[in-house]
């Protein structure tokens, strides 16, 4: 879940781990995100070991790093955004969850993957 957290809004924010942790507003925005994650873990029976209180302060405290995703980002590779938010999101569709941060992180992060490769949105 941290991953399907931290890795997109880093490529839509250009951020590092510790920067997220700066800003109050990130770090709601994040909590709403991995909230969102656990809601669909715990439907399907899933008890994430680490709180979601550890996860941010553990990710804050790595410090000026950037994702895999936004180095990857930087250089022009495609995104690995399909197993990170696009199958939690298609997930929770199946289970009739709503989870409108992770699908508009999801859909923010394709079309900036998109336009960084010069591709037009929804076409691989």
């Amino acid at each position: 879940m941290g991953n399907a957290a931290f890795n997109p809004i880093s490529v839509l924010t250009r951020a590092t781990l510790a920067e997220f942790g700066r800003l109050p507003q990130m770090v709601a925005l994040l909590r709403k995100v991995l909230e969102e994650g656990a809601a669909v873990a715990a439907a399907l029976g899933v008890e994430l070991p680490v709180s979601i209180e550890r996860r941010l302060r553990g990710a804050f405290a790595v410090g000026e790093h950037k994702t895999s995703m936004l180095q990857d980002f930087e250089v022009g590779k495609p995104l690995e955004i399909d197993a990170l938010t696009g199958a939690v999101v298609e997930i929770a569709g199946r289970l009739g969850l709503d989870v409108p941060r992770l699908a508009t992180v999801d859909a923010a992060v394709r079309v900036a993957g998109a336009a960084r490769r010069g591709i037009p949105p929804g076409q691989s």
